[in-house]
């Protein structure tokens, strides 16, 4: 299976310019799935809720959703992107799922971070494994990296591979998804933004370095801090249905959660 990231700058409030630096960047890529940014359309650093609801869009009327379906058609492949979604009167931190069909599957962020809880909507849709062919996939947003629990839940319900579009701003976030594919034996995707969202009510600055990492915690490959990035290869997603750590020891059948909190 063919997988891979965009890591690019997004510009606040330039929809049409980021979709269409999206569209041209994979116009000619050879993929089966293929992952980006966190609200990759947007811009991350919304002065408000008010902000934040103007530049969101209804997955329903989306033309960003169009315009990622025909491309999915045109080159036959999967993408998991960040989105910022407006749904009746609230938005959410969203990543959506698109294939040649068209919209799959919504996930909202359950976990926001510092100031996103005055911006979004807590998500409210329960984590989902989606098949692609045959292979499980399972997505998460950024700050969701925190939470183990996430991976985790992904990982018990047969996920072969995180879709994690990002934001990240601490410096610490890519070395823990490492461990996340060690401890629940995955692969997982984590497409981050670079640059600095300057806005009036202050500056945030993103730490690219979007990386593949496999089962057992193996980095296979991160990008370079800041600048735009492309990167596609081959994995086996089987190797995520091995979990066994030792020979005696599979990190899903030997949990004992009669035990825990």
């Amino acid at each position: 299976m063919k997988v891979g990231y965009y890591q690019f700058r997004p510009l606040f409030g330039k929809i049409e310019r980021n979709l269409d630096k999206v569209l041209a960047a994979l116009a000619d890529v050879e993929a089966d799935l293929i992952i980006l940014p966190e609200l990759a359309y947007t811009g991350y650093y919304f002065a408000d809720r008010d902000e934040a609801c103007r530049l969101s869009q209804d997955v329903t009327s989306s033309p960003i959703i169009d315009n990622l379906t025909e491309l999915c058609r045109q080159r036959n492949f999967y993408i998991v992107s960040g989105f910022a979604e407006k749904y009746l009167d609230k938005c959410f931190n969203s990543s959506v799922l698109i294939g040649p069909e068209g919209l799959v599957h919504t996930y909202r962020k359950l976990h926001l971070f510092s100031d996103e809880k005055n911006v979004f909507t807590p998500g409210d849709i329960p984590l989902q494994v989606n098949r692609i062919g045959d292979v499980n996939i399972g997505m998460m947003v950024c700050f969701d990296w925190v939470f183990p629990e996430v991976v985790r839940t992904l990982a018990l319900q047969g996920a072969d591979i995180i879709c994690h579009p990002a934001n990240l701003v601490l410096s610490f976030c890519q070395d823990t998804m490492i461990t996340r594919c060690l401890e629940n034996r995955v692969y997982a995707v984590t497409a981050n933004r670079y640059g600095t969202d300057k806005r009036p009510h202050g500056e945030l600055k993103f730490t690219g370095k979007s990386q593949i990492v496999a089962p057992g915690g193996v980095l296979l490959k991160r990008s370079p801090s800041q600048r735009d990035d492309l990167v596609i290869m081959d994995i086996d997603p089987t190797a995520s249905r091995n979990k066994h750590i030792t020979a005696l020891n599979e990190v899903l059948a030997d949990r004992r959660p009669e035990y825990y909190l």
